[in-house]
């Protein structure tokens, strides 16, 4: 669940990088998706998808 959450939050801010659109929002869809990673390393789940 929380590797698909990142991958779309990715894809977004892939695409609004490419087309220059809601630069600010973009960007806070990569610090989410950052930070929802980062924790997901720390707690260790997802290691068995």
């Amino acid at each position: 669940m929380i590797w698909t959450i990142i991958s779309i939050l990715f894809f977004l801010w892939l695409i609004g990088l490419i087309l220059e659109i809601a630069g600010g929002f973009i960007h806070l869809l990569l610090v989410i998706a950052l930070v929802a990673f980062i924790f997901n390393m720390i707690t260790g789940r997802g290691k068995g998808v």
